[in-house]
C-alpha cells in the first residue's frame, strides 16, 4: 500500500507584513530625522546639553506622529476594507448564484477546469462564502487585514527606538567630532536595519542595506548644510 506524504510545516512571512511594514518604517524614520537634526543643531553650534534636549523633543514629536499618522492611514484603509466586506456579504445574501458563479470564473481564470472550478467554489461556499470571495476577489486575508492599533504601537515604538541611537550617540560621543560620531553611527544603524528588515521578510539583503544608507546619508549632508549655513545657535 503506498504511503500518504507527510504533511510539513511551512513558515510564511505574510502575517508579519502589517507590523513589519509599520516598524521598519518608524525605526527608519526615527534614526534618520533624529539624526539629521542632531547633524544640524550641532553644526550650528551650542553645547551637548542642548542637542540632548532637542533630540529628545524631536523623538518625542516623532513618535506621537507617527503613531497618529498610521492610526489615520490604517484606519482608512479598515474603513475601506469593511465597506467592500459589507458589500460582498450583501451580494452574498441576494445574488448567491451570481456570486458562485463569479468566484468559479475566477479559478477558470487560473487555469482551473470548469467542472471542478464549479464545484471547488460551491465547497468553498458551502464553508465560508464571505472569507472565500474576500481572498479571491478583494485580496483580503486574516493575515493581512489592517490592524490600526498595532500600526500606530509600531510605529512609535520602532521610531522611538530608532531616535533613541543617534540621542545615545550624542549624549557620550566626544564633542570635537560629534558630526563624524552621528553621521557614521547612524548610517551604521541604517544598514543594519535595512539588512534586518529584508531578512525578516524574507528577501535579499543588500539592496535594501544599500538604499536606506544612501537616504539615511543624503538626509545627514543636507542638514549638516544648513546647519553650517546659518551658523545659529539652536
Amino acid at each position: 500500500m503506498p504511503r500518504r506524504p507527510r504533511p510539513h510545516d511551512e513558515h510564511h512571512r505574510t502575517e508579519r507584513v502589517g507590523w513589519l511594514r509599520a516598524a521598519v518604517l518608524g525605526a527608519n524614520d526615527g534614526i534618520v530625522s533624529t539624526a539629521s537634526l542632531l547633524v544640524g543643531v550641532v553644526a550650528a553650534g551650542g553645547a551637548r546639553r542642548e542637542w540632548v534636549l532637542v533630540g529628545l523633543a524631536g523623538m518625542v514629536g516623532g513618535a506621537m506622529s507617527m503613531a497618529a499618522g498610521e492610526y489615520v492611514s490604517v484606519s482608512s484603509q479598515r474603513d475601506s476594507e469593511h465597506a467592500e466586506l459589507a458589500l460582498e456579504r450583501h451580494e452574498l445574501a441576494t445574488q448567491p448564484a451570481s456570486e458562485l458563479h463569479e468566484l468559479a470564473s475566477i479559478y477558470v481564470a487560473r487555469g482551473v477546469e470548469p467542472a471542478l472550478a464549479r464545484a471547488v467554489a460551491q465547497q468553498l461556499s458551502e464553508h465560508d462564502a464571505l472569507a472565500a470571495h474576500a481572498r479571491e476577489e478583494l485580496g483580503i486575508t486574516h493575515e493581512t487585514i489592517a490592524r490600526p492599533v498595532q500600526a500606530a504601537i509600531a510605529s512609535a515604538a520602532s521610531f522611538s527606538v530608532g531616535a533613541g541611537l543617534p540621542l545615545a550617540v550624542v549624549a557620550v560621543a566626544p564633542t570635537t567630532a560629534m558630526i563624524g560620531w552621528i553621521s557614521g553611527t547612524s548610517l551604521a544603524f541604517l544598514v543594519t536595519l535595512g539588512a534586518v528588515a529584508a531578512y525578516a521578510g524574507g528577501a535579499p539583503a543588500l539592496r535594501p542595506a544599500i538604499r536606506v544608507g544612501f537616504w539615511g546619508a543624503a538626509a545627514m549632508a543636507l542638514t549638516a548644510l544648513i546647519g553650517k549655513l546659518f551658523g545659529t545657535v539652536v
